[in-house]
């Protein structure tokens, strides 16, 4: 239940962020947390749940004022506390036996350290520091033989590095559902080549693990025919991907390190462009377990997505 509160009461603790795609990532996630547990419970000695990016464990969204008419009064602008990703992991029967939440704000750890002390004799981990250092240095060091976790990669920007993706298949225990940020990619892979400079080109290669990205997504562009049948071929490259090529070229380097990878969910759903793609990957190569997580995650996102995106 959500904590209704009046708009001036929002203080400097308050961690603000949400909208529709913020609802819709958090409720298909939540649905595949159930799934997943209790599918697993008798399965494995241990399921874990990390969250790389966890924030404060709750989020505070700011519902704006509506005018009053001759039926209804005015409604002023308040604020709701809801729960965060790692609040609705705690809330998951069955349980799961170990929750680990990163983050690398001080103020967000203090405030998970808050929530797991709200939840005594819980086995609860708070990991203040970067998320990709965390992961690549102690992930596998797990022995994951008897052990199977679900991780939420929900960073605020490009912050996930392919090198923790990477880590993280190697374990072959881990399903990951990854918020990508497909507004990112598209701001740093500018139109033209010539846009992309050093700082961008480093941050596509860390991002999606590569330097062949150029070739794969920029073409020359096409010769030009001047009024006397001259041909000109300008030296400029272009993009070659829309918004959605974009998105299939992510899917398949995601492809390259995880046995499985689900279509995505688009998100916000509607409105455009699109700025986010959820991707769910599985990490287990065993057809059992690939079969298993791919009937879950494709009904959730197929739910979803009759649930929120209109037919075109």
């Amino acid at each position: 239940m959500a904590l209704v509160r009046d708009a001036k009461t929002l203080s400097t603790d308050d961690h603000e962020f949400g909208g529709q795609h913020t609802e819709i990532k958090l409720e298909l996630v939540e649905k595949y947390l159930k799934a997943y547990s209790t599918a697993l419970r008798q399965k494995f000695n241990s399921l874990w749940y990390i969250d790389a990016f966890a924030g404060t464990g709750s989020r505070t969204v700011r519902i704006d004022a509506k005018d009053g008419d001759l039926l209804d009064e005015p409604v002023p602008e308040r604020v709701e506390s809801r729960r965060g990703s790692a609040k609705i992991a705690l809330d998951i029967e069955p349980r799961f036996d170990r929750l680990i939440f990163m983050d690398q704000k001080p103020a967000h750890c203090a405030a998970l350290e808050a929530l797991k002390a709200s939840h005594p004799g819980r086995d609860v981990h708070v990991l203040n520091g970067d998320a990709n250092v965390i992961i690549q240095n102690n992930i596998n060091r797990v022995d994951w033989s008897s052990r199977r976790a679900i991780m939420f990669l929900d960073p605020y920007g490009m912050e996930v590095a392919w090198e923790t993706l990477q880590a993280i298949a190697k374990t072959k225990a881990i399903d990951v559902w990854f918020l990508f940020p497909l507004s990112g990619l598209y701001r740093q892979a500018a139109r033209n080549i010539s846009g992309v400079d050093a700082t961008k080109r480093r941050a596509l290669t860390t991002m999606l693990g590569t330097d062949e990205w150029e070739a794969e997504l920029y073409s020359p562009v096409p010769p030009i025919i001047d009024l006397l049948g001259t041909l000109e071929a300008p030296e400029e490259r272009q993009r070659n991907a829309d918004v959605a090529g974009l998105e299939s070229y992510v899917k398949r380097r995601l492809e390259t390190i995880f046995p499985l990878v689900a279509d995505p969910f688009p998100l916000p759903p509607q409105k455009k462009p699109q700025r986010f793609s959820l991707f769910f990957a599985a990490s287990n190569p065993s057809p059992k377990a690939i079969d298993l997580a791919n009937r879950f995650a494709r009904h959730i996102i197929s739910a979803g997505i009759s649930s929120h995106v209109r037919p075109r």
